[in-house]
């Protein structure tokens, strides 16, 4: 068995993102490898729109699948929002792969205290040593398909090379996880958002 991941990857979104099959791509890409995976989400009013976070801890030395606060390698976060609300996560060095995109919460829109995500991605980018930052709408407009924004997020990812896994694993657990006829649009996503990333 292959044990010289130590890794800790919190992600987080909104309800409906894709945050789920992001972390279930991330262990089972370990996994394949031999490496030992810890992972829990937190989900509880996403069906409504409400924020969504999955931990995922990768090696033999993690006996807990929560990541403490400062404990985190990687965040990957859906929406500029929600990377935020998770900033207290990410240690020191750690990097953030981030939407552009933000989605109000309802709350915000009816009482009118929107806000805007070059504000969030800027307090990012005082609070972690590398952010990136994906157009994810102009780049699944690219793709074809409006669903493919965690698949990017993981391709910014994997790039940094803090992940724990390759783009190849990533690339093998898609054909594990995801439907056949999808498995080709996410790889292109995969690398479209690596070399976003760049």
């Amino acid at each position: 068995m292959s044990e010289t991941v130590h890794t800790s990857i919190l992600i987080c979104g909104v309800g409906g993102q894709g945050t789920v099959l992001a972390a279930k791509l991330i262990a089972q890409a370990a996994l394949a490898k031999g490496v030992h995976v810890r992972s829990a989400e937190t989900i509880g009013m996403a069906q409504r729109g409400g924020s969504v976070v999955s931990h995922v801890r990768l090696g033999s030395n993690m006996y807990s699948p929560l990541i403490p606060h400062r404990g985190a390698d990687v965040l990957i976060a859906f929406e500029p929002c929600e990377a935020v609300r998770s900033i207290a996560y990410l240690r020191e060095g750690g990097v953030v792969a981030v939407s552009s995109k933000a989605v109000q919460p309802v709350s915000a829109s009816l009482s009118g205290k929107a806000f805007d995500a070059e504000s969030m991605i800027s307090f990012l980018k005082k609070h972690a040593s590398r952010v990136m930052v994906l157009d994810t709408d102009s780049l699944c407009v690219q793709l074809g398909s409006p669903k493919a924004a965690n698949t990017l997020l993981l391709g910014a990812a994997v790039s940094s090379g803090m992940l724990g896994v390759t783009m190849e694993d990533l690339k093998a657990a898609l054909k594990v996880l995801v439907k056949p006829g999808f498995v080709e649009l996410n790889e292109k996503a995969l690398a479209l958002g690596a070399e976003s990333a760049e």
